[in-house]
């Protein structure tokens, strides 16, 4: 029922190609968000859970800016090139593909992780002195030590995600779903151990394996990471993944997606992959330094109540948009594979369904969450009170408001990125994030006295913006030859 060739994905039903290859990334989404509310769920359980959630809110824009630039450049070039490569039946060219995409993975993941390493201490310590105090200083020691264990593994976390987009490229999504089971079952184990050790573990606890627990704490003395540990567990879970995914390259799936001859230094295939992934990271980076303002903004204007209840709206949006990010990806290889094949109405197609059902789909996410947000935040974040607690409620329904467009952007997003119009993505989020989102959060914080609630109306206002500009530009682009420009460039390819 889910096997799809590249036949299948060039000449049978479009909306089919579009779920039928979503559906896998569907659920390795949900596996990788899932890993994200895992670590919620345990942090959460800490001493001081406020500060504890405050300080993985607060390298949460830290560490999507360093994957904006490491991660999104081989992850979106590899997907993309192999994609058009494989529909032009060009094998060796997407065997090309794939070795460059890993050999960039190797060379930005060391540097961006090295890097990331040496400088967070002094960065975190900038953010956080918009507000000090005693608790501040819990939270920046803790977002110290997670946000640097995560940094080390940089170089494998790279590895395993442009591994996965070279599946994906091929039409293989099932491939990046084991991957991710792995990674997120293995993380899932070491958490609770890693977070809390073998002192009052809650996990043991539950599990009625207080005994056990004394004894391994009486043998190992281990008394847990906090934090660090999970950022620990998920570096270990996804270079599992990474190890099962390069076995499977080398077991030769999908008649061999890699040779000798790949590797071989070719100046040209790194200008195209970069051509093709670096405006995909210049618009994350331009995402998430507006981010990391607006956790400054959020932590200035609220607190770390504030930052609490920004984080947990950032996990639940997380979970929310998944149906959309697997559509995106799945149309971005729909989309390539039929220009590769030169069939420019079934990718003009692709986009515009797979724009209705994101759409439609994120918007009964969006009334589920309007209704019941005291019971999102009870399961997620059971240790939230007060404050934090009534700014959660408040912000998860404002951005129920703005789901549909969220999943609208993304497939306009994936007809531009299919169409190596990836430049295209980069001004909107420019444009979303800088234009909107942080002059509202700004003028609506400060000038008109709203408080943290105006960063959330950001949010949601920006959203709406985009979609709407995003959508109208995408009707004007394909309706004035940019599909049939991009088909013509990957034949002569």
């Amino acid at each position: 029922m889910l096997d799809l060739s590249s036949d299948d994905i060039t000449e049978g039903p479009v909306l089919r190609a579009l779920l039928v290859l979503s559906a896998p990334l569907l659920v390795q989404n949900v596996v990788q968000v899932l890993q994200q509310v895992i670590d919620l769920f345990w942090v959460g359980r800490l001493a001081n859970a406020d500060a504890a959630v405050a300080a993985v809110g607060l390298v949460m824009p830290l560490q999507a800016l360093v994957f904006a630039v490491a991660v999104f450049i081989p992850l979106v070039g590899t997907q993309v090139i192999v994609a058009q490569r494989v529909g032009a039946e060009d094998v060796p060219g997407a065997r090309r593909g794939v070795a460059t995409g890993l050999l960039t993975a190797v060379g930005l993941g060391t540097t961006f992780g090295l890097a990331a390493v040496a400088i967070a201490p002094a960065l975190i310590d900038l953010i956080t002195d918009v507000r000090p105090g005693a608790v501040v200083e819990m939270v920046e020691t803790q977002a110290t030590a997670y946000f640097s264990v995560l940094m080390v593994g940089l170089p494998l976390l790279t590895l395993a995600d442009t591994t996965e987009s070279a599946f994906v490229g091929w039409g293989d999504s099932r491939v990046a779903l084991y991957m991710n089971l792995l990674a997120v079952g293995i993380n899932a184990i070491l958490d609770p151990i890693l977070i809390f050790g073998f002192d009052n573990n809650p996990a043991f606890a539950a599990l009625g394996m207080d005994g056990i627990a004394a004894s391994l704490l009486g043998a190992t003395g281990f008394a847990g990471m906090g934090v660090a540990g999970a950022a620990l567990a998920t570096v270990v879970g996804y270079s599992l993944g990474f190890v099962l995914g390069l076995s499977l390259v080398l077991a030769r799936r999908n008649g061999g997606m890699l040779s000798g001859d790949a590797f071989r230094a070719n100046v040209a295939e790194f200008h195209e992959l970069f051509e093709v992934g670096l405006p995909m990271a210049g618009q994350q980076a331009a995402k998430q330094i507006a981010d990391l303002v607006l956790v400054v903004v959020t932590f200035a204007l609220g607190g770390a109540a504030g930052l609490a209840a920004y984080f947990v709206g950032y996990r639940v949006a997380g979970v929310a948009v998944i149906p959309s990010g697997s559509l995106q990806q799945a149309a971005q290889s729909v989309v390539g594979q039929n220009l590769g094949a030169g069939l420019v109405e079934r990718a003009r197609e692709a986009t515009w369904r797979g724009a209705a059902v994101a759409a439609a789909v994120l918007g009964t996410l969006g009334l589920l969450q309007w209704f019941v947000p005291g019971t999102i935040v009870g399961v997620l974040a059971p240790q939230l009170e007060g404050r934090a607690l009534d700014l959660t409620v408040r912000y998860l329904r404002i951005l129920a408001i703005g789901y549909p467009a969220i999943g609208a952007t993304y497939l306009f997003q994936a007809g531009f990125n299919g169409a190596r119009r990836t430049q295209t993505s980069f001004v909107a989020s420019l444009l979303q994030y800088w234009g909107v989102r942080l002059p509202v959060a700004l003028v609506g914080g400060l000038a008109f006295a709203m408080g943290v609630e105006a960063v959330f109306w950001a949010v949601t206002v920006s959203n709406a913006v985009a979609a709407v500009g995003l959508g109208a530009y995408y009707y004007y682009s394909a309706e004035n030859g940019m599909f049939d420009r991009a088909a013509t460039a990957a034949v002569v390819e």
